[in-house]
């Protein structure tokens, strides 16, 4: 059975619709995840992106040719999914979504019971393995609204009485924020500033990855302009958000992971936060001065998830803006993010920008790749030079100075090698970045 091996992704299928993901793969992968999951019953949803309906379509087909029943629950952000196998107890799900990716792009991801994440690299020899005999019955596919125990649930998060009237700027990229925030902020005393609240799946207004400058700049000018209290960005999908300041300054994915780990570690003394080895060392400083337990991860969503789990952290996140909450399964989402931020500014009497100054204490790079031959070889000659001090093989590998530290990570997909530098000046990290690029590259 014909189907493209390069869509499916580590945890997750990503591809080109339909050069490279089509109905018919659709169907395939459909009929996998049946049999993979072994459930009688799937939960399927999707975003808005513009092949969404006929992929969908055709892999509840798929599904259901197994014998398996769908629960449809129609056009959702993707955390909804996760909040049925969650919280409702369903047996697996599946979302119709790429998240951040062009327009063009589609795919799906898939978790199951007690979610539990599909390795889907796994699957791909069921897929290719599939026979042509199909369920001499096939499955039923019931629509079910899932919207008002999934509102309630985001909001469990915080005490909605306590939240203090605010002027928001939201800017939901004509992803799936656009229906959701609405319902969401109903009943809360906020003006919401609107921005690209019109579900389309071609993206007109920016692209979908809400970490491009080209994403931001609509907002951040919308801030000053509307003298708004702060600002947020979603992705498509809605699993990933930005926080912006009053003054229009873009807020970093592991400032804001220290923003709503506060929260956390104030209402349970020494919970466990997990943070990825790029996010900066004010993140592990401020979560042990606060009384809780910093954990380290590797770098990716699936793998702060993971550990979170094993060490029953409250909550965890990264630099790709993922914010994961161990009350949510240990899954990310954007909307909970939010409303935490409600939360936290409702308890202070200061800007954003007043509450985040603190973090701001040292100087870090944003990532640098290097397109190299043999990044095994390179690993080892930074590893020999720097071996007077604390090494770390969790990620690549990560140095630590008393003044400095740097990690060094391949990229798994492509001839790269990333680099992350922190340093305690701006000089120091000038005279780094000069150090270690004159290394890598020579």
């Amino acid at each position: 059975m014909e189907i493209n091996y390069n869509i499916f992704k580590s945890y997750d299928i990503r591809g080109i619709y339909p050069s490279e993901l089509d109905e018919n793969s659709a169907y395939l992968i459909g009929r996998a995840f049946a049999k993979h999951s072994k459930a009688k019953k799937i939960t399927v949803g999707s975003d808005m992106r513009l092949s969404g309906s006929v992929l969908k379509s055709a892999l509840i087909n798929g599904i259901t040719d197994e014998g398996v029943n769908v629960k449809d629950i129609g056009l959702v952000p993707i955390d909804a999914v996760y909040f049925c196998v969650n919280k409702l107890g369903d047996e697996a799900g599946i979302m119709v979504t790429a998240s951040h990716n062009p327009s063009d792009y589609n795919g799906f991801k898939m978790v199951l019971k007690n979610m539990k994440w599909v390795v889907v690299s796994g699957m791909l020899e069921e897929v290719t393995n599939l026979s042509e005999k199909i369920s001499d019955v096939k499955g039923e596919v019931r629509e079910e609204n899932i919207m008002p125990g999934f509102i309630s649930h985001i909001l469990s998060f915080i005490n909605v009485d306590k939240i203090k009237p605010f002027k928001v700027v939201v800017d939901a990229g004509n992803g799936m924020a656009g229906k959701i925030i609405p319902i969401l902020t109903e009943g809360l005393p906020l003006n919401i500033v609107s921005l690209n609240f019109k579900l389309d799946g071609h993206f007109p207004a920016h692209p979908s990855n809400p970490l491009l400058p080209e994403s931001q700049k609509e907002i951040c000018e919308t801030i000053v302009k509307e003298k708004a209290d702060f600002g947020v960005i979603f992705d498509g999908d809605t699993d990933r958000l930005i926080f912006i300041d009053e003054r229009g300054v873009v807020i970093p994915a592991d400032i804001t992971l220290l923003l709503l780990a506060k929260l956390f570690i104030e209402r349970e003394p020494g919970a466990s936060i997990v943070y990825n080895v790029v996010c900066s060392k004010i993140v592990p400083e401020m979560v042990k001065k606060w009384g809780g337990e910093a954990i380290a991860s590797r770098v990716g969503y699936i793998f702060i998830s993971t550990l979170m789990r094993e060490h029953g952290s409250i909550m965890g996140g990264e630099l790709s803006s993922h914010y994961c909450f161990r009350d949510n399964g240990y899954s990310d989402s954007g909307f909970i993010a939010f409303v935490i931020l409600l939360q936290l500014l409702s308890a202070y009497n200061q800007p954003l920008s007043e509450i985040v100054k603190p973090f701001y204490k040292y100087f870090k790079t944003p990532e640098i790749n290097f397109t190299v031959n043999d990044k095994t070889a390179i690993l080892e000659k930074i590893k020999k030079k720097y071996s007077d001090v604390s090494q770390d093989f969790i990620d690549g590998i990560t140095v630590r100075y008393e003044d400095w530290w740097f990690n060094a990570r391949p990229s798994n997909t492509e001839p790269l090698l990333r680099l992350t530098i922190e340093a305690d000046t701006q000089k120091l990290l000038d005279q780094k970045i000069k150090e270690l690029t004159k290394l890598i590259k020579k």
